[in-house]
């Protein structure tokens, strides 16, 4: 690997421990490292679990899996990897995908400079020696001059807030917190709280197993099918010899999928044209219903009403009791304002004999018993509750550590009215801390977005470097151009109009209640422009000393 001519940065790194710490060893923090080591970077990266992989170590639920097309998930940035890896379905489940990230962790040796069981508790910024301290858990410290921060969108799981939940004697897990060991699901009587994506992707696969399933739904969610399938021989050599063609593909398009809006609106073609496309997009493999549909559907109201009665139509057809579809039928938003499960026969699961389907808006939860779960003044018994009640995301995981940046300033106390970022990669008061898949920035197809993100913070650190530079810090003009920019792309968005973890909501958390714009919502490439401004402006947004 190319490095720079000397180890140490221009200031001699004054005795630190680290030149860079990341935190979190997923996607994000796996790439980080490998590019910070071409710089010549002493780094070292910290993992709360005992694996690499972030999300895919973490959520080992049954039926976990891409909802992205495997080929364009995973990494781009090493032609090799991209020939001697091959997927075998089109959307891989999470024990193919963490034996990817386990292969990529052994084919560039990063487990040398990664830290596992460590959990970071706090990150504290020195303004005198422009340096962070970082304490883990176990009470060690460890001081850097750069801090990247690789916690991920959705990595902290959130349990209900309801009476009990402790006093189960069966067996209960959060889906993001699934045992390493296989759980019996045998003759079992099994209960699901929550229908997101985690939940229908649990329920659908553990159906046919279980004694008898109870689901606990408090808002449906619009699915649509994945038609997942597996990677023949014929398609694994097109694959590979159209990778340059689909990577370019994924920087042209809106979210960075291999599906971008139909430039035409939902009421510019006949209502049997219109009918005939969605049709097309239901039976297709994938993503393209939700990020390839008419460009309106999630602007107009009236455009989206038309997918939304498409969609409600098939749930009818599938699922046989006409009261149970009624209640899988989402009547507090539209289809696609909110992410979107992409599911395997999820909604013949509710024409089986041995599931029940319990809407707790009508029968609300009244606590967990040691037996099972009382709801609407009836007891059920359980051998086994699910818990698929979602994430603290885009900021929960920053609230786990305490930030501290200049004149002591906590992160969460910054954000306590919502995110105010630069560019969602940096944070004022907060020097030489960047952010990778942090609030207001682009999300999408997640490791595109990966890689230009940690492209953009490794340039920006050799640029310190080459120029003698230790203090990077947004300033407060660029924050609050940046954060309004965000918030004026959010409006007129039916998402932003909606209860989701993309809005903020999480009535699990405390102070989570209240609708925040939590992620950029213009296109990739727009985003990637506005970055690439800034760099080829050699910074001079930023304040560097």
């Amino acid at each position: 690997m190319p490095t720079s001519p000397s180890h140490n940065p221009p200031d001699g790194r004054s005795g630190l421990d680290f030149d860079a710490i990341v935190i979190g060893a997923g996607l994000s923090g796996m790439y980080q490292l490998y590019r910070l080591r071409e710089l010549g970077l002493k780094v070292r990266v910290f993992e709360a679990g005992t694996e690499v992989g972030g999300t895919w170590y973490w959520n080992r639920y049954p039926g976990a899996r891409f909802d992205s097309e495997s080929y364009s998930y995973g990494y781009s940035f090493s032609k090799e990897l991209l020939e001697e890896w091959e997927w075998s379905e089109h959307f891989a489940g999470q024990p193919e995908t963490l034996r990817y990230c386990k292969h990529v962790a052994d084919k560039f040796d990063l487990r040398r400079d990664i830290q596992f069981r460590s959990r970071v508790t706090s990150a504290i910024y020195d303004e005198a020696g422009r340096s962070w301290t970082i304490t883990l858990e176990d009470s060690a410290r460890f001081s850097t001059r750069f801090l990247i921060t690789a916690i991920g969108p959705l990595s902290t799981p959130t349990l209900p807030r309801v009476e009990g939940r402790d006093d189960f004697k069966g067996q209960s897990f959060h889906t993001a917190r699934w045992p390493k060991e296989p759980v019996d699901f045998k003759d079992k009587r099994v209960a699901v709280i929550g229908t997101g994506a985690t939940g229908v992707q649990t329920i659908q696969t553990i159906a046919s197993e279980v004694g008898h399933l109870t689901v606990f739904q408090r808002t449906p969610n619009w699915c649509a099918p994945l038609h997942n399938g597996k990677i023949d021989a014929e398609t694994q050599k097109k694959i590979k010899a159209g990778y340059g063609e689909m990577f370019a593909r994924c920087r042209e398009t809106f979210a960075c999928f291999i599906h971008t809006p139909d430039p035409r609106g939902a009421f510019e073609v006949s209502d049997e044209e219109r009918e005939a496309f969605y049709e097309k997009l239901y039976g297709e493999p994938g993503f393209g219903i939700w990020q390839g549909n008419f460009r309106d559907i999630l602007l107009d109201r009236k455009a989206n009403a038309t997918i939304s009665e498409f969609v409600a139509r098939k749930i009818r057809s599938r699922v046989k009791d006409p009261k149970i579809a009624e209640k899988l039928i989402p009547r507090n938003h539209g289809f696609g304002t909110r992410r979107l499960p992409l599911e395997t026969f999820y909604y013949e699961v509710y024409n089986r004999d041995n599931v029940e389907l319990i809407d707790i808006t009508e029968t609300p939860i009244e606590r967990i018993t040691p037996d099972g779960i009382r709801a609407g003044g009836r007891d059920f018994a359980f051998d086994i509750i699910i818990f698929a009640t979602g994430f603290d995301a885009i900021t929960g995981a920053f609230d786990q550590i305490d930030f501290r940046g200049t004149d002591g300033v906590q992160l969460r106390d910054k954000w306590k009215r919502g995110p105010e970022t630069y560019l969602g990669l940096m944070v004022h008061q907060f020097p030489n801390m960047m952010m990778l898949m942090g609030p207001h920035t682009a999300l999408g197809n997640i490791p595109r977005s990966i890689e230009y993100s940690v492209d953009w913070v490794t340039a920006l650190i050799r640029y310190a470097r080459e120029h003698g530079l230790t203090r990077l810090e947004a300033t407060p003009e660029g924050v609050a151009s940046w954060t309004d920019h965000v918030k004026a792309l959010g409006a007129g968005l039916l998402s932003n109009e909606v209860d989701s973890w993309m809005t903020g909501i999480n009535r699990n958390v405390e102070g989570k209640t209240t609708r925040i714009v939590a992620r950029y919502s213009g296109s990739a490439p727009a985003y990637r422009a506005r970055c690439d401004e800034v760099a080829a402006n050699e910074y001079r947004e930023l304040s560097l000393a």
